[in-house]
């Protein structure tokens, strides 16, 4: 078997992980399938067709890798990269390689095969989202990773090889340059400023309001003023965090309720799309990763909401760049309910 492995590009400054062993996966060349019955490994009563479980929230007379759980983490059969084995980098030539080490974990976000996670109650939804916390905070006890990034993939046009509702959680040895750059355009604009750039956005968009959708106690939800994507939607936290590990159990069913309320518009406007979540955070505290430490003043958590339609063409994938055909003004209009599709 040929084990994976990270390699650096030096004229893009990106990495790629090569994961050969991901080509066993027969989903990946056919559109997200409903595996219903004894199909669907992610299904109760099916427990025995996944990896053993990380991380579960249960009834308490249930026993593990048993039925009788709410959410449920296992390792990624098809994992991008490896948790056993020892970190290694080197150089080829002007090129860089590291060993294909990390985490690649599946959240299995409900019991029942039929369920999409906003069709779920507010707190099974904020189970999910604790789940997210505290694998994030077990991880971080590993001191070969650097950065954790938690995502969910919905539809065939967003990337999803199964309809059963999950998320995926990655841990990398290595922090990626798109994270790098966005810290550093906040630190950047903390030292000019002495303010966060995520108290900013937040203070225009409060102020403006007309890229704003919703609100509740603890959340904004908003169009961002450059969307790349039509109907693209961010969740902005109104306390002030680097780490999504430090919610609080309020704030995380305050997430639950707007990620809710999100998903349910996107519906009713765009007839159930695929979608990306994506969860950013600040990366994990590292003594080699102290020119980060200005995080708890300059970043903020946050999640992404992107709906997917097409896939990315030359101009996207050539320049960094996207055309999105649709103002988030306009968007903010019809996910608040003031204007029809």
């Amino acid at each position: 078997m040929i084990p994976p492995e990270f390699r650096r590009d030096p004229l893009y400054n990106t990495w790629v992980v090569f994961a050969p062993e991901r080509q066993r996966r027969p989903q990946d060349y056919l559109p997200a399938v409903s595996l219903q019955g004894s199909l669907d490994p992610f299904a109760e009563g099916n427990e025995r067709l996944t990896p053993p479980e990380v991380y579960a929230i249960r009834d308490p007379k249930s026993k593990s890798n048993e039925p009788g759980w709410q959410v449920r983490v296992v390792p990624n059969r098809y994992p991008a990269m490896r948790i056993e084995g020892k970190l290694e980098a080197s150089p080829e030539g002007i090129y860089d390689r590291m060993t294909g080490i990390g985490a690649h974990e599946v959240i299995i976000e409900t019991p029942n095969s039929n369920l999409a996670l906003e069709e779920l109650p507010v707190p099974a939804i904020a189970q999910v989202f604790s789940s997210y916390r505290e694998r994030i905070l077990d991880l971080d006890r590993d001191h070969r990773f650097q950065f954790i990034y938690v995502f969910k993939n919905v539809g065939p046009s967003g990337g999803a090889s199964l309809s059963h509702a999950h998320s995926q959680l990655v841990a990398l040895p290595l922090i990626p340059p798109s994270v790098e750059a966005k810290l550093t355009r906040a630190r950047e604009h903390y030292i000019a400023k002495q303010r966060s750039l995520f108290s900013d956005i937040l203070h225009i968009e409060h102020t403006d309001g007309s890229r704003l959708v919703a609100e509740n106690d603890s959340y904004f939800l908003f169009c961002p003023f450059a969307s790349r994507f039509p109907f693209e939607m961010a969740i902005f936290p109104k306390r002030h965090h680097p780490d999504y590990a430090s919610c609080t159990p309020t704030e995380l069913h305050d997430l639950a309720e707007v990620t809710r309320f999100a998903l349910l518009r996107l519906n009713a406007v765009l007839q159930k799309p695929g979608y990306n979540l994506l969860l950013h955070t600040a990366p994990l505290h590292r003594p080699h990763t102290e020119r980060f430490e200005s995080t708890r003043h300059d970043y903020c958590w946050h999640l992404e909401i992107v709906p997917r339609f097409n896939a990315l063409a030359g101009f996207e994938i050539g320049l960094g760049a996207y055309i999105n055909t649709v103002y988030p003004e306009e968007a903010a209009r019809f996910l608040r309910g003031e204007a029809r599709a």
